[in-house]
């Protein structure tokens, strides 16, 4: 008895086709079957600016079904016919959705269909309906405006000038003269919102991190004790890295106490690390200039997002020999300082583009110095800014210039300076508001010091110290 209505209604199909293009267009093959099964949650964010709020919805989402998709720059998609069991249907699962919105301070609109585009189309236009029934789907998207369909403007004009405003209008349009009128990309989105066509979408993937907790027995306050409670969590992030063949440039943990708020302390690395041991020790740097406001009662630790991690080879040569583990000494070091000083002690330059040798340059944080090639890289920078011909440059500028006394027109600084070589003019900065002109020298004083040293082309034509050679 249940095959005879499936039998008469594949039966009724042709004379339906012939009578009513709409349902020609609409109606899913077999092929489509599949789809049925189906059922998407589309989530619209209705906000004025949600810009960085897809992320943290969808890394939310993922706790109701692993099918999560991005539909950029305001959708969110999910694939939830297998979780609906779990929250006592659509009706459990919607309140479930709406609340998690409302605690992230996200406003949305939610709604639920066969296909993702239909849902996704449903919420953008404020329908906050759950079509389940893949027959009913075409006439609930058919008084809806196509600008919910997100075509460009040009189609929309052409479409309303032809009388087609909505979704309805357009699937009753023939298929071949839709096609070559429109484009195949307006009607293949057509076929796909109905389920006539599958809608395959790629699953968002959430960065993976590591982040583990431990709960002590006893309350700790020596910054070694502390440190050896950290031992197991570190053996765990050494399996962790070492199966997935990545490393971390940044490294966190957290130690908790009973009264005040938790105690923040933050490795981050010059290149990616994998080895626990190393990061023990570095993290062990950074603790013990912690000052603790109570005892500690637990500890977690936690990565930033995972790099890819390739060990180096052993070098032929010794350290500092014909080069060989140079560029590797010198981020363990930079590394081992940032640890000891602090993040904003050691730093970096990054070379600008400009003539002024107080604006040619710029501190970064962390330092650039992933590599020996990116320093060599940087040297050879820093040779080719200057002109051919050009007097060397000092690695040591001053904050400001220093201004020199004078005696018959020629600086002084301990005594008489002796000037050297060619005069290195720079004119520049008049677009700016900071316009110099100035003639360098370099110049020696009566101790031998060498200095870069320059003269106003300007009255009073002063005298000024900028630099000193090492």
């Amino acid at each position: 008895m249940a095959g005879k209505p499936a039998a008469a209604l594949t039966q009724s199909q042709p004379a339906a086709t012939r009578s009513a293009p709409l349902l020609a267009l609409s109606s899913p093959p077999p092929a489509a079957a599949t789809a049925a099964a189906e059922l998407w949650a589309g989530i619209h964010l209705a906000g004025a600016d949600p810009a960085g709020q897809l992320e943290r919805l969808a890394l939310c989402a993922g706790q109701y079904t692993p099918r999560v998709s991005l539909e950029p720059p305001d959708g969110v998609l999910l694939e939830v016919q297998g979780s609906l069991h779990l929250f006592a249907g659509v009706a459990g699962l919607r309140r479930t959705l709406l609340e998690e919105c409302r605690r992230l301070g996200i406003p949305a609109v939610l709604a639920f269909a066969p296909t993702p585009l239909a849902a996704l189309v449903l919420a953008r236009a404020g329908k906050p309906l759950a079509v389940a029934d893949p027959a009913q789907l075409t006439g609930r998207l058919a008084p809806l405006p196509l600008a919910t369909l997100r075509w460009p403007e040009q189609t929309r004009a052409r479409l309303a000038h032809s009388g087609v405003r909505t979704i309805g209008a357009a699937l009753r349009l023939p298929r071949a003269g839709f096609a070559r009128r429109f484009g195949s990309a307006q009607l293949a989105m057509l076929d796909a919102l109905t389920g006539r066509a599958a809608d395959l979408r790629r699953v968002h993937q959430p960065p993976v991190r590591f982040r583990q907790r431990r709960e002590l027995s006893c309350e700790l306050e020596d910054h070694a004790t502390i440190l050896a409670a950290l031992a197991p969590l570190f053996v765990e992030l050494d399996r962790f890295l070492t199966s997935r063949q990545c490393g971390v440039v940044g490294l966190e943990c957290l130690l908790t106490h009973r009264h005040a708020p938790p105690t923040r302390c933050a490795l981050r690395l010059a290149t990616p690390a994998a080895d626990a041991q190393r990061l023990a020790e570095l993290l062990g740097e950074r603790l013990s200039a912690l000052v603790l406001s109570e005892p500690v009662r637990g500890c977690e630790l936690r990565t930033d997002q995972l790099l890819p991690h390739r060990p180096e080879c052993p070098h032929l040569w010794q350290p500092g020999e014909h080069g060989g583990g140079v560029a590797g000494e010198a981020c363990g070091l930079l590394e081992r300082l940032r640890a000891r000083l602090g993040e904003d002690a050691v730093y970096g330059l990054r070379i600008l583009e400009g003539h002024r040798p107080e604006k040619a340059w710029s501190r970064t944080t962390p330092p650039g110095a992933g590599s020996g090639s990116s320093a060599r890289g940087t040297a050879r920078r820093i040779a080719t800014a200057l002109p051919a011909g050009a007097v060397r440059r000092p690695l040591w500028l001053l904050p400001a210039p220093l201004s020199l006394p004078m005696r018959d027109g020629l600086p002084r600084r301990r005594g008489p300076l002796r000037l050297l070589g060619e005069p290195e003019r720079i004119e520049t900065g008049w677009w700016d508001g900071e316009e110099i002109a100035r003639d360098y020298y370099a110049a020696a004083d009566s101790h031998g010091v060498l200095l870069w040293v320059f003269r106003e082309r300007e009255a009073p034509h002063g005298w000024y110290l900028h630099g000193v050679f090492g």
